[in-house]
């Protein structure tokens, strides 16, 4: 396995098992024109034609339950955000160049679900360029550029913020800008302040001022950490002091995967200088953002034009507006606490996993050893085992031993059963 495998556990390794003459030869087609750099999902990977709700079906006609995917957060090709698409598509796709209502009419309630102090939005295509301007922004208004973030994070693959990702292994240097603590994983703030107080201390030290304070307000990749609510107050305040600003990139917690209103910082008690968003926010369409206090904004507005040709464009905005019709209307916020907290429950109660930690239908299951150390090969058995099973999850965390689990969030309590039936089946394997 080489380092950039390594850095994705639940990777397809060339050579590994053995395929069907048909897999293989698709993926000898894909890597011969896609290059080296992509990677596949699972030991044998999956070859999918077609998906709706929490469903995915491949090209043989098997169904697996989607219990990872949160780019399409209201489900698989749900009908009200296809509908939306098609219609705009039919009617007008242009930029933010132009006058038009519907950017104007979203943007105003997307800054309505938040608080009263984050007042500009501003759009982009994907959740690495809203990290990426929302750094530019921080930089501007700070006129310092060290950036603190936690030791597994993940926030992008633009060159500022893929050294900004430690996840993406070492295959990928990390900024020399970049300091990295600790994700508090137990929820221990004291603790998580005092590591953050001393990057701050370690970038003066080598002549850096901190910018910013980056985090998945989850910390989804560093391998979930849901508890307890308000446990981040003590950093904020302690990049703050330092006369930085707190990001909180909501692009994999945001939108109501936590179960406690759209926005997982709201968890904390706080208000973000800046606020980053992307996948769920089109349901599977190109779209995101950066919301911001607009104190922060003026001067880098004043000085530097910005434009994004797809950034917020007719049928981006489109798609968005028709997943937050859908989250209001299925109630979606509600469902992920409900059946969130029925799901950690039966996890919790099923011998052989590790600690869970879990807010809405955002969960994170340590596998361990017998000795308590992280367990990294039986998190990637278990993984493979539950996809041959029909269940799709993945995994995170600096080891790779914790399940990341995050379903789209329609997901139900009868899709939690079927999970739990074959999760048994699979841990009975070994």
């Amino acid at each position: 396995m080489t380092p950039a495998d390594r850095s994705m556990l639940n990777a397809f390794i060339p050579g590994a098992v053995e395929l069907p003459a048909a897999e293989q030869a698709l993926i000898d087609r894909r890597r011969a024109v896609l290059g080296p750099a992509y990677r596949l999902f699972y030991q044998r990977p999956l070859h999918l034609v077609r998906g709706e709700d929490v469903w995915l079906y491949d090209a043989d006609g098997s169904r697996y339950l989607d219990a990872y995917n949160n780019v399409v957060s209201v489900g698989h090709c749900h009908p009200h955000v296809v509908g939306a698409i098609a219609a705009q598509a039919a009617t007008l796709c242009t930029h933010t160049r132009y006058l038009a209502d519907a950017v104007v009419d979203y943007a105003e309630r997307l800054l309505a679900t938040m608080p009263d102090a984050l007042g500009h939005v501003m759009f982009t295509c994907s959740g690495s360029e809203a990290n990426d301007l929302a750094l530019r922004i921080a930089s501007d208004f700070t006129d310092a550029d060290g950036v603190i973030v936690t030791e597994n994070a993940y926030h992008g693959t633009t060159q500022l913020i893929a050294g900004l990702s430690p996840s993406l292994g070492a295959g990928v240097a990390l900024s020399p800008r970049a300091r990295v603590v600790p994700a508090p994983l137990h929820g221990d703030g004291t603790r998580f302040a005092a590591d953050v107080a001393r990057a701050i201390e370690d970038l003066r030290v080598a002549g850096i001022r901190p910018c910013a304070l980056l985090i998945d307000t989850i910390f989804t990749s560093d391998g979930v950490a849901a508890d307890p609510a308000g446990f981040l107050a003590p950093a904020v305040k302690a990049i703050r002091s330092a006369g930085g600003l707190f990001i909180a990139d909501e692009v994999q917690p945001g939108f109501g995967r936590t179960g406690a209103g759209l926005w997982c910082f709201a968890r904390h008690g706080l208000v973000p200088d800046l606020v980053t968003m992307g996948k769920p926010m089109g349901n599977g369409y190109p779209v995101a953002a950066v919301a911001m206090q607009p104190r922060v904004v003026a001067s880098f507005g004043a000085k530097a034009r910005y434009f994004n040709t797809f950034g917020g464009n007719s049928v981006a905005i489109a798609a968005a507006g028709a997943v937050l019709d859908v989250i209001e209307r299925q109630g979606l916020v509600q469902n992920a606490a409900r059946v969130g907290q029925a799901f950690a429950a039966a996890l919790r109660g099923t011998a052989g996993l590790g600690p869970v930690r879990a807010a809405g239908l955002m969960l994170g299951v340590d596998l361990l050893t017998d000795a308590g150390a992280p367990d990294t090969e039986r998190a990637n058995r278990l993984v493979n085992r539950l996809r041959d099973r029909g269940i799709l999850i993945s995994a995170s965390g600096k080891a790779g031993h914790t399940l990341k689990i995050r379903p789209p969030l329609s997901f139900g309590l009868e899709h939690v059963d079927l999970f739990m039936d074959r999760l048994a089946t699979a841990l009975r394997s070994g």
